[in-house]
């Protein structure tokens, strides 16, 4: 029986003599016996390149990076081997994305001209975007489409929300003129659990004042804030004792930038009511950059990676609340709030 290293050899002596079908042999043969075999894909790899096989190269080239980052330990000699074949692959990626695009635009479509779902394609095939999908840190949902914001048109209690924002402003404005201090960190230590790995952790830059607050209304907000509760009944959030609602007027202070994080769950929508952002302030999800317009919401899916920022000389406030997906029905919502009370009495005696 022939061994790895003998098929390594036989493939080397092939190549020594020009014989390039009995190289490809010997490879194919030493790659079906241990396709992790990084030496034995990159000679295959380099086989195919000598051939003008690019799609091939290309092909054993990805195998051969994709098995060298998993392994614990890649021979040194590999290196600049290993080193060719990323520089190889991002020459071809680029040579693609000319040949693709020259041929699209003659055809009369680009990024101008295309629907937004084959311009984003275009992106990710060309290397331009990222892939970014629903990661949520706790509780994953199957089925769900994989959109990272959602259009307001798409929600028929928005308006009446929205037309309430100059009464929610003001609700705002006078909490920040109360005596009492309404606003806390939003990421703040538990002394049951472990810090969180956070640079804003107990740091005012990213303020929160409860209103809703582990399915509660916090203490003083039907006072303080009755409007902006009353308008928040009309979205469908999630009731979850000990859980849901969740509703807060979150505070960016100037230079303050979430890093980028992944949100819990993907069964729910979060949704911003602007309202007080200076220039300068931005957030993103997935592949897509949007600024905040006061009064207008953004809808958008956390489990996504996400991030924002305020860069401007002034706090920016939203109304932060979360909803129930519109594509989870209500007997999938009654089960999920089962699930979710089951998962919070763990630990509790019950």
């Amino acid at each position: 029986m022939t061994t790895k290293d003998e098929w390594l050899r036989k493939a080397r002596e092939a190549h020594g003599r020009g014989d390039s079908a009995a190289e490809a042999a010997a490879l194919d043969a030493l790659i079906r016996a241990d396709r992790t075999n990084i030496a034995a894909l990159i000679a295959m790899a380099e086989l195919k390149r000598r051939l003008n096989d690019e799609r091939a190269a290309s092909s054993f080239y990805r195998l051969a990076l994709a098995t060298a980052a998993q392994a614990r330990d890649v021979h040194p000699a590999l290196h600049p081997s290993l080193q060719r074949a990323e520089q190889y692959l991002s020459d071809v990626d680029n040579v693609l994305a000319d040949h693709l695009f020259n041929r699209l635009h003659a055809a009369g479509l680009d990024q101008r001209t295309a629907t937004p779902r084959v311009a984003e394609a275009l992106r990710l095939l060309s290397g331009e975007q990222p892939l970014y999908q629903q990661q949520p840190n706790m509780f994953y949902f199957p089925g769900l489409a994989q959109r990272a914001f959602f259009d307001r048109s798409e929600f028929d209690w928005v308006p009446e929300v929205e037309a309430s924002t100059a009464a929610i402003r003001d609700e705002l404005q006078a909490l920040l003129n109360d005596p009492g201090e309404h606003f806390s960190p939003y990421v703040a230590a538990n002394p049951d659990r472990p810090p969180p790995n956070n640079p804003l952790l107990d740091k005012p830059d990213w303020g929160a004042a409860w209103l809703w607050q582990s399915g509660e209304i916090a203490s003083g907000m039907d006072r303080l804030c009755p409007q902006t509760l009353a308008t928040l009944a009309l979205a469908p959030q999630p009731v979850i004792p000990g859980r849901a609602p969740i509703a807060l007027f979150s505070r960016l202070k100037p230079g303050t930038h979430i890093a980028p994080h992944h949100g819990l769950l993907n069964t729910r929508l979060i949704c911003h009511l602007p309202l007080v952002v200076p220039d300068g302030c931005g957030i993103r999800v997935g592949a897509e950059t949007r600024a905040w317009r006061e009064g207008e919401l953004m809808i958008f899916d956390d489990s996504f990676e996400h991030e924002a920022w305020n860069r401007g000389t002034s706090d920016r406030t939203v109304l932060l609340f979360e909803i129930w997906r519109p594509d989870i029905d209500a007997n999938e919502r009654e089960q999920l709030t089962t699930l979710f009370a089951a998962i919070d009495a763990y630990g509790d005696g019950h």
